[in-house]
């Protein structure tokens, strides 16, 4: 996905067989309450891991004013690295990856791509997809796509008329790895900036501490994605009177708060967009810095042959 990072401060568009013996994708059975939707640099090192006991709240601040005593817990990862895995086995964690595999995944999943499977290495997908016939392989390293892949990392490739009815294999730089990284929590999503109210929703619903999980950009934090993760905070912290932030997830909304419904100015903040904008993908950009454009929430699944699923 980022070639790198200074730390500086999708729209129309968006919108088998694994292994011998096992049964062709269409096959498995998706979990219950699920649908298949065919037919940077400047934080501690710490603060980086973005995992925090919750401090005493600060009358000042509204997001801290929530007794600690209550249910929903809301924290902020900036990076996947150092996870405190017991926390996140008892928490639903949203995986953010905004510039671009997030948006990519949900633009996928809301024009009918049938599951998208996250793979680690380019070398994974391509024997991924010896076993899945009909199956596409999507991916980058560094941003840029890689060969003999049939997508790339942009949202404005993931049409009805590309991948619509068909699964989809798929690696990149940071996303892909997050997601992975989530594994063994209680329930994994997928948000950006084009499902935030969905994504918001479907967190709340089960009632537990919520861990917003940022991509970062190779173990350093990346702007637009602790943005998104700061916008989300608010969301939920206001959906759920039940509900605490800790310093991390304050932080991350304190970041977010300037720009209110403006996202589009990460544009020119956010260090990797300008990057992307430089190798003409200015498109790409202002698609993924649309706010909620899909209802969707893609669903990560391990016990499910690793699919990514919608539910909405």
């Amino acid at each position: 996905m980022r070639a790198g990072r200074d730390g500086d401060g999708p729209a129309q568009a968006l919108q088998g067989q694994r292994d011998r013996g096992r049964p062709p994708l269409a096959a498995l059975a998706l979990p219950h309450g699920l649908r298949d939707v065919r037919g940077r640099r400047g934080l501690p090192a710490a603060r980086r891991r973005g995992l925090h006991q919750p401090e005493r709240a600060s009358p000042q601040d509204p997001l801290a004013a929530r007794s600690t005593q209550l249910s929903v817990r809301v924290d902020v990862a900036v990076t996947p690295d150092g996870l405190d895995r017991a926390a996140v086995a008892t928490s639903t964690v949203l995986v953010i990856d905004v510039l671009r595999a997030s948006t990519c995944i949900v633009t996928a999943l809301t024009n009918g791509c049938a599951a998208i499977m996250p793979v680690a290495t380019p070398e994974e997908a391509r024997a991924r997809l010896a076993g899945l016939p009909g199956a596409l392989v999507a991916g980058e390293r560094r941003g840029e796509p890689l060969e003999g892949f049939d997508l790339g990392n942009s949202p404005l490739e993931f049409t009805r008329a590309r991948i619509g009815g068909r699964a989809v294999i798929m690696t990149t730089s940071n996303g892909t790895r997050a997601l992975l990284a989530a594994r063994g929590a209680a329930a994994i999503g997928v948000a950006a900036f084009v499902n935030l109210g969905a994504a918001a929703a479907w967190a709340l619903a089960a009632r537990r501490d919520v861990l917003l999980l940022c991509s970062g950009e190779r173990g350093t934090r990346s702007l637009e994605d602790h943005v998104c993760a700061g916008v989300l905070v608010e969301r939920l912290v206001a959906a759920e009177p039940g509900s605490h932030a800790t310093a991390a997830a304050q932080e991350a909304a304190a970041l977010a708060r300037p720009y209110g419904k403006e996202v589009g100015r990460l544009a020119r903040d956010s260090s990797w967009a300008r990057h992307l904008t430089s190798r003409g993908r200015a498109a790409d950009v202002a698609a993924c810095l649309t706010l909620d454009t899909s209802t969707v929430v893609p669903v990560y699944r391990a016990d499910v042959d690793n699919l990514v699923v919608a539910h909405g």
